[in-house]
């Protein structure tokens, strides 16, 4: 079986969030989704489990944090290119996200940052991994 990642985040409203999800290009998984929580697929590998309050509350004893004032991840979303970025970002706001910020362009890669209806960060980008790799500074092997 290919290792997969699943990221659960608690969100105040599953239908909202649904739609924002599908907007980003996440399909639903109706198997693993009810009332209170969605099962968005954003890859084959990578699934967003969102998570009512009340049920996320059952996985942890830990407090919710409000993604809305404190960050604890940020979820960087490659894409095939610039255009993909600005057609996501443009998405997510219209599906009840939010700007974090503009476009960000470094030449090799191309970024713009993005929240969901709850806070959580998205990061979408495209990169040019020669031109990357190319503008990386050289590791200086010391004896």
């Amino acid at each position: 079986m290919a290792k997969k990642l699943f990221i659960s985040l608690p969100v105040r409203n599953v239908a909202a969030s649904i739609a924002f999800y599908e907007a980003i290009g996440c399909t639903r998984d109706d198997q693993f989704s009810s009332e209170a929580a969605a099962s968005m697929q954003w890859s084959d590998t990578i699934t967003f489990m969102l998570a009512s309050h009340d049920l996320y509350r059952t996985l942890t004893p830990k407090t919710i944090a409000d993604a809305g004032t404190t960050s604890g991840a940020l979820f960087a979303l490659s894409l095939d290119s610039r255009a993909a970025v600005d057609a996501f970002a443009e998405r997510a706001i219209a599906a009840g996200g939010r700007e974090a910020h503009g476009a960000e362009d470094e030449g090799f890669m191309y970024s713009r940052g993005v929240e969901d209806p709850d806070g959580h960060g998205f990061g979408p980008m495209w990169m040019d991994m020669d031109a990357a790799i190319a503008a990386a500074p050289k590791a200086h092997a010391t004896n």
